[in-house]
């Protein structure tokens, strides 16, 4: 709990950063509370978490470092945010009188360097401002996970976010370059920019996914790509069952083919999807390569004699697969256009992203899903669909959607939600799976780091002792609060 009330936490704040960017209004206090974890919450527009004391605008490394020296000082949680896009519960104010430091205005580009091949940007630029940029001039960052409309780069670095093309690219972390942060006492810290070092553990990765539990992101430097859009190929199967296409996953991946798409649906999710082509009951399999031509090309060519050796496999138009390609990402129409449909028809639709090595993918995904509908109430779709592969393994994104019945808004998350992810998570332990791939731990997960991290669960908790002492870093996350 903060050592000094509500109002000297406001009093002290608008001395840092004048009364223009501390924001108290009663309505974003609340809206800022949560996130889309909560989202029949923020649908019904009922607040179950603390209230923030205030929403602060924050606009150079230098502001930052204050306001954390102001808050550790007084033992005030600080809630880190940017573009307000996570689903994990990793933006809750979990805790009386939080701050909620919000990096967005933080939006400048700082360099493109094309001759080495990155750019520097704050933690609050868009990521399809630059990327719409970069391809402008013949370049991409090569990261588009769906919230690329909404996220802004500190947030997409502080959960470890993926793109849909990380099969090619990688995840954020393959692309980080260098990283400034400022950590609970002010210590502003920076990481230079080189392409790798030998000396010592690789610090990039204590603040790459730390979702703001240890410091707060102020700049980002990540790699660039040259852009060819002209050479994508695309390839689309329709097949009987999704054990087949995961060994189809697997052989692509272990020949050392990087397809940007490589994705397998179950028939409950492809169906949502793909109905125009694929018959009930059939799952489907997606490839997409790109590059310079002749490396599309042959990508292409491998990957089409990997498939044709699995009779079950049946190609379909590659036209099908282009206009999906072009609908990737949701953005703000979207999401309002899914409040709308909750309000209507009381249905809501949530995921959950695990991963596991190809021997237990399957298991986890087929006994979860299982559990899911014999223990489940008011389940009307549980599914999901494989979307980033390794050579090693893949992940797999469940899908599910359940009628809210008879049942207040502030229950809803123990009901339903919390209720499958605990399935969800129980059966990725079980088979020695990671219960979270992309999305972070948030708050919602983080009941289950212990079992998560094993016997390095110390290593992770030494971390937050030895950044955090006071305790002032986004509390519950990563780490869950004591009862």
């Amino acid at each position: 709990m903060a050592l000094i009330e509500r109002q000297s936490i406001v009093e002290g704040l608008i001395r840092i950063l004048g009364k223009e960017n501390v924001i108290t209004d009663e309505q974003v206090l609340k809206e800022s509370s949560l996130d889309r974890y909560r989202k029949y919450e923020q649908v019904c527009e009922v607040y179950t978490q603390p209230i923030p004391a205030a929403v602060v605008y924050v606009h150079s490394t230098e502001e930052v470092a204050d306001v954390l020296k102001f808050a550790n000082e007084y033992q005030i949680n600080i809630v880190p945010r940017t573009g307000h896009s996570a689903i994990e519960g990793g933006l809750e104010t979990a805790l009386e009188n939080s701050v909620v430091v919000d990096g967005s205005q933080m939006n400048k580009v700082l360099k493109v360097d094309q001759y080495n091949m990155q750019v520097t940007c704050q933690c609050g630029v868009p990521l399809q401002d630059l990327d719409d940029m970069l391809r402008e001039q013949g370049y991409t960052t090569g990261h588009s996970p769906q919230s690329k409309p909404l996220a802004q780069m500190g947030g997409l670095v502080a959960t470890r976010s993926i793109g849909q093309f990380s099969t090619l690219y990688g995840g954020i972390e393959d692309m980080v370059v260098g990283l400034e942060a400022v950590f609970p006492n002010g210590k502003i810290c920076r990481i230079k920019n080189v392409p790798r070092r030998s000396v010592g553990p690789d610090i990039r990765n204590i603040i790459i996914g730390n979702e703001g539990a240890l410091c707060y992101i102020t700049e980002v430097t990540v790699k660039i790509f040259k852009y060819r859009p002209e050479n994508n190929q695309f390839m689309g199967y329709t097949l009987d069952n999704m054990k087949t296409g995961f060994e189809v996953l697997r052989e692509v991946m272990v020949e050392g083919y990087k397809p940007s798409i490589a994705r397998l649906y179950d028939p409950a999710d492809g169906a949502m999807s793909f109905s125009h082509f694929a018959a009930p009951g059939k799952c489907v399999l997606i490839f997409t390569t790109e590059g310079p031509a002749a490396i599309a090309e042959a990508t292409a060519a491998g990957i089409k004699e990997i498939v044709v050796r699995y009779d079950e496999c049946e190609a379909v138009d590659p036209k099908y697969i282009e206009k999906w390609f072009s609908h990737l990402n949701w953005g703000p129409e979207q999401i309002a256009q899914e409040r709308e449909e909750i309000k209507a028809t009381q249905n809501i639709g949530i995921t959950t992203e695990v991963s596991g090595c190809w021997d237990c993918i399957y298991e986890i995904y087929d006994t979860a899903r299982r559990r899911i509908m014999e223990e489940v109430p008011d389940i009307t779709l549980i599914g999901g669909h494989s979307s980033h592969s390794y050579i090693n393994g893949t992940n797999m994104y469940f899908v599910y959607y359940y009628n809210i019945v008879d049942c207040p808004p502030e229950e809803e998350i123990n009901k339903y939600h919390n209720l499958i992810n605990r399935i969800i998570c129980e059966q990725v332990v079980q088979y020695g799976g990671s219960i979270a791939h992309h999305h972070g731990l948030g708050k919602a997960r983080a009941r289950y780091v212990h079992e998560e991290y094993g016997s390095s669960f110390y290593m992770l908790d030494t971390l937050k002792k030895a950044f955090d002492p006071n305790g002032i870093m986004n509390m519950g996350t990563l780490i869950p609060l004591r009862k």
